[in-house]
């Protein structure tokens, strides 16, 4: 099957995702303030910022689990605010969590539950194993092996997920929303409590699934060495507003970012900023030297899979 055709046709291509004015308040609390940015057809746009930024409520708003108070986000044109978060996956908005949902079964178990949403036969037809249910069967599955060899789990398909890697679980995290068909997927701190060699491999999967897929990518990530070599685009939030957006690298030369990350300006902080790495991110994964940590971001209880980002 061609990466960009899908088992219920050919794969459409991916539109803008437009995110405009979303407000969110908690209790009085606001959480997301007027934030605005717009993920280009085929990007990679990372979503940064200190802890308690609001970058876990923006991802609960694109996904609809969260409703904001106003604003709206729009992708091809589609409205998306107040859908469901299972209307919005059909719509190809797909997304991971940061921590592992499920290590139930086996993998390809769990991709055949992301490839569910997309059957068309009906619960009698495949009781009673009927010829047009057999055959989309063998379809989903023969995708979902595709899928598990385009993200590296092919060797890995009939094995338990509770007996894999934690960077292999977080394949599989991926591999079942890609299983979605999604144009744009939001990734959730995707190399999260990875060690160097797994982050060095997730980091090429997303490279990978990006140039095979054609698909728009949004990542929230701590790893400021990762969005520096993955991202087209990076928006900067602090205390629930955008304080920066651009490119990585005119982000991490933005006296704003500096002052969010280190607590000082551009012109008080001492340092060179025409260095390759301004932010002071490396490739182990840690943040910013003197980076705030203000603790978990305010995003209510109940969030699936999720901790503070």
């Amino acid at each position: 099957m061609n990466p960009r055709t899908t088992a219920t046709g050919p794969a459409q291509a991916p539109q803008p995702l437009e995110v405009d004015g979303v407000t969110v308040r908690f209790a009085g609390l606001t959480a997301l303030d007027d934030v605005s940015f717009t993920v280009a057809p085929g990007t990679v746009h990372a979503v940064i910022g200190p802890n308690g930024a609001g970058k876990s409520t923006c991802f609960n708003v694109l996904s609809g689990l969260y409703r904001p108070a106003s604003g709206t986000v729009r992708y091809g044109g589609q409205r998306l605010t107040g859908l469901a978060p299972h209307k919005i996956a059909a719509l190809g908005v797909a997304r991971t969590f940061q921590n592992i949902v499920t290590t139930e079964g086996t993998v390809g178990d769990n991709l055949m539950l992301g490839r569910h949403a997309l059957t068309r036969a009906g619960f009698v037809s495949s009781a009673l194993h009927l010829p047009h249910a057999v055959r989309e069967q063998r379809t989903h599955l023969a995708r979902a092996r595709e899928i598990a060899e385009l993200v590296g789990l092919e060797r890995h398909f009939d094995s338990p997920v509770a007996l894999l890697s934690y960077g292999d679980r977080k394949r599989v995290e991926m591999a079942r929303a890609l299983c979605l068909e999604p144009r744009v997927l939001l990734l959730d701190e995707p190399v999260a409590g990875m060690n160097t060699s797994e982050r060095a491999a997730a980091v090429e999967v997303v490279r990978t699934v990006r140039e095979r897929l054609g698909l728009s990518i949004v990542l929230v990530e701590h790893d400021m060495g990762l969005v520096m070599r993955l991202a087209d685009e990076v928006t900067v939030l602090d205390f629930g507003r955008r304080i920066a957006h651009g490119t990585p690298d005119e982000v991490r030369r933005d006296p704003e970012v500096l002052r969010a990350y280190l607590g000082t300006g551009a012109d008080d902080s001492g340092a060179d900023n025409s260095g390759a790495d301004d932010t002071g991110a490396d490739d182990t994964g840690a943040e910013p030297p003197g980076a705030k940590n203000r603790g978990p971001e305010g995003d209510g209880p109940g969030t699936p899979g999720k901790e503070a980002a």
